[in-house]
């Protein structure tokens, strides 16, 4: 098809395509291809040679959320007898378990509970920075959204106290697929696409930096999977704050949401179309945690040049991933790479 191989060698001269020319990849390049181009792009960007990877720990301090994401089972109702808000000293716990592990950073996140106080945040924060010396990354945009409101504050103001108390990157989560037809039936009470995208912009004003991704395999069409990544380049175009992007599938664990069995070939070309498509962002993140080792091994050779693993305590997702540093350094080394381990914002 000349129309596809003049685009895909358009990309490989580092010119940026457009919405419909990244439509038509997806619906009409031959995966291999763009895995092909998609390894191209990524050995110029990074290091060929080196994979980098990273180790922390995610504390979700509360299951308590009044979201309702159709697609989730961890949360429950605030006054469920099963919900929960860890205590300062179980989170404590957790930090120094992860620390005795050799992992020195934090992702904390937690249901939307807008009857948790305000220093409940900050003094978990500051222990966790300032007491432990933990990288914390935390809060989805719609905690962040929320929180403001509920403590009458604007956002800047928000994340300005939580940055003194120790915050120092936040998640893109929460974005599962930025469209207004999938923001629908994944969750209504979530942010809508010019929400998430603002309270991003802000979190990236502030110097908290940190990291995006996409989620599919439920019945979102290609012109949503396109319009989301459009619309992370846009926002990274503005405010240069993902320093990742990584491609996951939905899992299966409610009966509301429909999940679809998506294939190898169509994830490898997801996570080349990232790379072809996104190419302002530096890193693209491969998932043993979601996807396994094979399907990580392979995507590392379509455009991806990190490993989102290995995670200690995963609790929403059902986890294919690496159990240890040591498992994650001889993962890397046996697809043929040199393994780098790395900050969370991919400092040295």
């Amino acid at each position: 098809m000349p129309k596809i191989a003049a685009l895909l060698e358009k990309a490989l001269q580092g010119e940026r395509l457009s919405s419909s020319e990244g439509l038509l990849l997806w619906n009409e390049a031959h995966w291999t291809r763009m895995a092909e181009v998609g390894h191209a792009l990524r050995n110029r960007k990074q290091d060929p040679g080196t994979v980098s990877y990273t180790a922390y720990r995610l504390i979700n301090y509360t299951n308590a959320c009044d979201v309702d994401c159709s697609f989730c089972s961890f949360q429950d109702e605030v006054a469920s007898s099963r919900a929960y808000v860890l205590s300062l000293d179980e989170i404590r716990a957790k930090a120094v378990e992860a620390k005795s592990l050799g992992a020195d950073q934090i992702l904390f996140q937690g249901g939307v509970h807008v009857g948790i106080p305000k220093q409940y945040y900050l003094d978990a924060l500051s222990m966790l920075h300032h007491e432990l010396g933990m990288h914390v990354r935390g809060f989805s945009p719609i905690e962040i959204s929320r929180y403001a409101q509920t403590f009458k504050m604007s956002i800047p103001a928000l994340l300005g106290e939580f940055k003194a108390a120790g915050l120092g990157s936040v998640p893109g989560a929460g974005a599962e697929i930025l469209t207004e037809r999938m923001r629908l039936k994944l969750s209504p009470r979530k942010l809508p696409l010019e929400d998430w995208c603002a309270v991003m912009g802000e979190c990236h004003r502030a110097g908290l930096p940190g990291s995006a991704n996409i989620v599919f395999g439920s019945d979102e069409l290609p012109e949503d999977l396109i319009g989301h990544l459009d619309a992370i380049r846009t926002q990274q175009d503005l405010t240069q704050g993902f320093k990742s992007f990584v491609p996951w599938i939905f899992q299966p664990q409610t009966k509301r949401f429909f999940i679809r069995h998506v294939t190898g070939p169509e994830y490898l070309k997801m996570v080349a179309l990232c790379r072809i498509y996104l190419d302002n962002i530096a890193h693209i993140e491969a998932s043993a945690l979601v996807m396994g080792k094979d399907l990580a091994e392979l995507a590392l050779y379509s455009g991806a040049d990190d490993m989102n693993s290995y995670v200690i305590e995963e609790n929403v997702l059902r986890s294919k991933g690496l159990s240890s540093e040591s498992a994650a350094q001889k993962f890397i080394r046996e697809a043929g790479f040199s393994p780098k381990r790395r900050s969370l914002n991919f400092d040295e």
